[in-house]
Formats: structure tokens, C-alpha cells, sequence
């Protein structure tokens, strides 16, 4: 499974009030997507939605991000793996949480270094309790 370790908020420069992030949720299922945005408007967070990952592909390269949580299967054959390895690209330090229904735990040569997987279903809170932990380690690693 992947490990919990620090990562970094992307731009280089901290987010000094981690409520103050931006989030990317990623999810080709609209009422998983809502539930997680809203779980994460309701704490604060500026929250931005994408299907698939060629939306989300458009919205990282217009729009700052601190951290990219995304599903692992997404609609028309796109894949949250393929989707953070690009994003990291864009964003060396972008802080990545994935997510699936259809895995227990995610092996650390699939995914991005520094990134976290959150087994489905999920609580809400518990999505907020880890969007806080994973901004912060990435503010005190970034300090």
C-alpha cells in the first residue's frame, strides 16, 4: 500500500492557511464528485471538478493547484495513475491522493512518490481530515 509522506503544495510557494487550498477532485462518478467537493467546500477549500482526466488536464494547466485527488478508473478511458505522473510534470510538488473502489491499496511503483491512497468508500470527513494532514505535512516540508 502507499505510504502517508510529506508532500509538497505546487507552485513553490507554500500555502501559508491550508484551507486556503485548491483542490482538484477527480471522479467520473458525479455523485462521488459532489459528495467529495462539497465535503471539501464545506471545510473551506476552493474545490475544482473535472470527469475524466482530459478535463482535468485542461483545468491543471490553466488553473494553481495544491492537491490533486483523484479516482484511479475514470470515464473514456483515462486513468488517475497516467493523469498524476502528467500532472507531476506540470507541478513537481503537487501533493497527489488517489482513490478507487475497485483496489484495496495501491503498490508504490504504480503510483507518484509522495502520494496517499485512500481505499472507497471513504467518509467525508475522513477525505477532509486527510486534504488538512497531507497540506500540512507538504507546508511543514515545504518550510
Amino acid at each position: 500500500m502507499v505510504p502517508f509522506a510529506a508532500a509538497f503544495v505546487c507552485p513553490s510557494m507554500p500555502v501559508l492557511d491550508p484551507a486556503a487550498a485548491t483542490i482538484l477532485v477527480v471522479e467520473d462518478e458525479p455523485t462521488v464528485c459532489e459528495l467529495a467537493a462539497e465535503a471539501l467546500l464545506d471545510a473551506g477549500y476552493r474545490v475544482l471538478t473535472a470527469a475524466d482526466a482530459w478535463q482535468a488536464e485542461a483545468i491543471l494547466a490553466g488553473e494553481s493547484v495544491d492537491m490533486l485527488f483523484t479516482d484511479i478508473d475514470l470515464a473514456r478511458n483515462t486513468n488517475g495513475l497516467a493523469l498524476a505522473r502528467m500532472a507531476r510534470r506540470l507541478c513537481p510538488d503537487l501533493a497527489v491522493v488517489y482513490t478507487s473502489g475497485g483496489r484495496a491499496n495501491l503498490s508504490p511503483r504504480e503510483a507518484v512518490p509522495g502520494s496517499v491512497f485512500v481505499p472507497k468508500p471513504y467518509r467525508p470527513g475522513q477525505l477532509v481530515n486527510l486534504t488538512r494532514d497531507v497540506l500540512r505535512a507538504a507546508l511543514l516540508h515545504h518550510a
